[in-house]
């Protein structure tokens, strides 16, 4: 029988997905880094691999994906309020890389700013 897993959050840095891990795991729940060992040998294909992938056993996913929720640090806009979606009106964002083309996914940082509703899951790109 195969082992099912559940991907809590995907990391660009080692180190933020490092912090989540000894959160769930002083939770009690098992915790396994996907792609940590590539991100520390050529840190600079992050986007390219989709980061490090926080993942735990199927059983586990929901209470992670809880704990984690409670400390996620949501999107902020240029004067430092959340971002609020204009679908539901939550201030539960997150930055969103469009990566639409080879030429974002090699520089995500000249890709637009927009931001994914962590509630309704609707995608707004932000031209300012």
């Amino acid at each position: 029988m195969a082992n099912k897993y559940h991907v809590v959050g995907s990391f660009d840095l080692v180190a933020d997905a490092q912090m989540l891990k000894i959160k769930l795991e002083s939770e009690g729940i098992p915790v396994y880094l996907k792609d940590a060992n590539i991100l520390q040998a050529e840190p600079f294909i992050a986007t390219a691999i989709g980061g490090v992938k926080v993942v735990v056993p199927e059983e586990y996913g929901q209470q992670a994906q809880a704990i984690y929720d409670q400390v996620r640090a949501y999107a902020l806009d240029r004067e430092g309020r959340p971002v609020v979606c204009p679908n539901c009106k939550e201030a539960r964002s997150e930055r969103h890389y469009l990566r639409n083309s080879l030429w974002y996914r090699l520089f995500p940082f000249l890709s637009p700013v927009a931001y994914k509703c962590l509630s309704c899951g609707i995608i707004t790109r932000r031209d300012s």
